[in-house]
């Protein structure tokens, strides 16, 4: 099973776990790293997420898994929070997020630079519109943007 295949079959499989709790899906990932691979379960609810919401949804979720048994792999399963810095990745996630600092990183670069953080003033389909520390708009087009993070400012 390919790695699209298996993110999206475990997001099918985490909705009831998710909706029980009243957790929010972040993200789902399927990787290999050196030798092994990972399947990581990003979660978060109002409040933040505990290490006792990790363990309910790791242990749904393993069981789950077990009995299906998808997975052709030997894999390590890990569920955590999105961090500080999470991810945002739907149009949902930048919703909620606009009037923060965010970090967003290209494929290529644009003015000599690959990374722009500003708050997020707004968004569509096509662009994302942040407002830098001098209060000016840049609009970057959605097509070179590799990701974009919540930014961590000290």
């Amino acid at each position: 099973m390919k790695k699209a295949a298996i993110e999206n079959m475990v997001t099918e499989m985490l909705g009831s776990i998710l909706l029980k709790y009243n957790y929010e899906l972040v993200d789902v990932e399927y990787i290999k790293e050196g030798p092994h691979f990972y399947l990581r379960v990003f979660i978060d609810k109002q409040g933040g997420v505990t290490i006792d919401d990790c363990q309910k949804v790791s242990e749904e979720l393993s069981t789950l898994l077990d009995e299906k048994d998808p997975i052709e792999d030997n894999y390590f399963l890990e569920v955590s929070s999105p961090g500080l810095d999470r991810p945002l990745k739907s149009n949902m996630d930048l919703e909620k997020s606009i009037g923060k600092d965010i970090e967003i990183s290209l494929y290529k670069q644009i003015n000599g630079k690959k990374k722009y953080i500003g708050k997020l003033a707004d968004f569509n389909d096509n662009i994302i519109l942040i407002v830098d520390e001098k209060e000016e708009e840049m609009q970057i087009n959605r097509e070179i943007i590799s990701k974009v993070n919540l930014a961590i400012k000290f």
